[in-house]
């Protein structure tokens, strides 16, 4: 069988990776995260498009995720069965962070009646390991799992705040700018000033720059030898929540359930 050509990006992961680096895993992967909320149900065709590659081998990538239970088809759409999120819930289960993490959210967000949240960096996003709202709030997109970018949120801009300078730098510089709402910065200058603010403050307060309406403040989550391991957020609508609020009264809860769960984070 001819070998697939390597796109440009792969060809760059395999020289870092070197001889082990398994190259249909990574297109298996790559295939798995083409589907989202508006690619709900794909072809062969738009997939293919999509991550670059050749029909045919798609075509067998997508068998092979049929036949294990992670895909379907009606012989023209392929879309992601729930057998997926076991590949979420092996993390989940695998990481003690987000066991210790959960129950402090959904108890805090009973007390202060607001939405918590604990997101990792994954690559130039965040994403959410744990969340907790109260009943009146029903927002299913805030979810564990739910992905926002570093830049345009506070619990990424904590996450960027404790790299050092040099990685930083590296990241602001490739990075694809969005503007997600009219307030959104996407000037890299104020978005290096806006990171170091953070890096002295402490906290990140993000008022309506990754969605109108809405404004977050996080904390860093650190270990007990001081390196950050997470972010703590809570998030509250514009309307509802002051900005003064935030500082006053949400920032100082904040703190102390991060400085709570350090001697836990081991």
């Amino acid at each position: 069988m001819p070998r697939v050509k390597r796109t440009p990006a792969e060809q760059r992961l395999a020289d870092d990776a070197g001889p082990e680096f398994l190259e249909a895993l990574a297109r298996g992967l790559r295939i798995i995260q083409t589907f989202g909320r508006d690619r709900r149900q794909l072809t062969l065709s738009d997939i293919a498009r999509l991550v670059d590659l050749p029909r045919a081998s798609v075509r067998r990538t997508l068998h092979t995720l049929v036949h294990l239970g992670f895909a379907e088809t009606d012989g023209r759409l392929f879309r992601l069965t729930p057998r997926i999120l076991t590949l979420a819930s092996a993390y989940l289960a695998a990481n003690a962070v987000s066991d210790i993490l959960q129950p402090a959210l959904e108890r805090l967000a009973a007390e202060v009646d607001e939405a918590f949240s604990a997101a990792v960096l994954d690559g130039d996003d965040v994403i959410m390991i744990a969340h907790a709202a109260p009943n009146r709030v029903l927002n299913l997109a805030a979810q564990i799992g739910f992905r926002l970018p570093a830049i345009s949120s506070s619990l990424g801009r904590v996450l960027l705040a404790a790299l050092d300078a040099g990685e930083f730098e590296h990241r602001l510089t490739r990075i694809t700018l969005q503007k997600l709402t009219p307030m959104t910065i996407v000037d890299r200058a104020q978005l290096r000033l806006t990171i170091r603010k953070v890096r002295e403050d402490g906290y990140s307060l993000v008022d309506q720059e990754a969605e109108l309406g809405f404004r977050s403040i996080s904390v860093p989550l650190r270990r007990l030898d001081g390196r950050v391991i997470a972010s703590l957020n809570i998030g509250a609508h514009s309307r509802r929540c002051t900005l003064d609020t935030m500082r006053s009264v949400f920032l100082p809860k904040l703190s102390a359930l991060a400085e709570e769960l350090r001697e836990q984070m081991i």
